[in-house]
C-alpha cells in the first residue's frame, strides 16, 4: 500500500496469469491493499461530499434568512409608512405635481415623500421650546362679544325692514 507503482505492477502481473497466481499471497495481498486503496479512496470522496452538501446547506439558510429579513424589513417599512400617513407626518403631492405653496404664498417643489407644507414643529425629532406669553390674559370673552354684536345686528337690520 506504501508504494503504488508497486502495487499497480503486482496487480497488473497477477491479473495476467489468474488461474496460476490466484492464490499466491504475493497476489492476494496486491488485490486486498488494491480494496483497501479503493475504499479509501471512496470514504475520502464521500467525506468531501458531504462536506460540500453541508456548505450549499448553509448557503441556502443564509439565503432564505435573508429573504425573510427582507419581508420583515419590506413589511415594517410598509406598516411604518402607514402609519405616518394615519398621523399625518407624510403626504404625497396631488398627482401630476411637485410644487405645494409654502405657508408665505411661494411655491416650493417637492417629493412624494416630504411635505413642504409641514410646519418645523410637526416633523419628526423636532423639539421647539414652549411659547412664553408676557401678555396678560384677557379677561373679556371674545366669543360673547361678537355674539352680542351679531345679535345687534340682526335687530337692527329686523327694525329697517319693519
Amino acid at each position: 500500500m506504501a508504494d503504488p507503482i508497486l502495487l499497480e505492477a503486482t496487480v497488473v502481473r497477477c491479473a495476467h496469469d489468474r488461474s496460476a497466481t490466484k492464490y499466491d499471497a504475493e497476489c492476494v495481498n496486491a488485490r486486498e491493499a488494491g480494496n483497501r486503496l479503493a475504499s479509501d479512496d471512496r470514504d475520502d470522496r464521500r467525506k468531501e461530499l458531504e462536506a460540500q452538501s453541508a456548505r450549499k446547506r448553509q448557503a441556502l439558510r443564509r439565503t432564505q434568512q435573508a429573504a425573510t429579513e427582507a419581508r420583515r424589513r419590506a413589511t415594517e417599512a410598509q406598516r411604518q409608512r402607514e402609519a405616518d400617513e394615519y398621523l399625518g407626518i407624510i403626504e404625497t403631492a396631488p398627482s401630476g405635481s411637485n410644487s405645494v405653496q409654502d405657508l408665505n404664498g411661494g411655491v416650493v417643489n417637492t417629493t412624494q415623500t416630504q411635505r413642504a407644507d409641514v410646519l418645523p414643529g410637526n416633523q419628526p425629532g423636532v423639539s421647539i421650546a414652549p411659547v412664553v406669553d408676557d401678555e396678560p390674559e384677557d379677561t373679556t370673552d371674545a366669543s360673547q362679544t361678537d355674539i352680542d354684536s351679531v345679535r345687534d345686528e340682526l335687530r337692527r337690520r329686523a327694525e329697517a325692514s319693519n
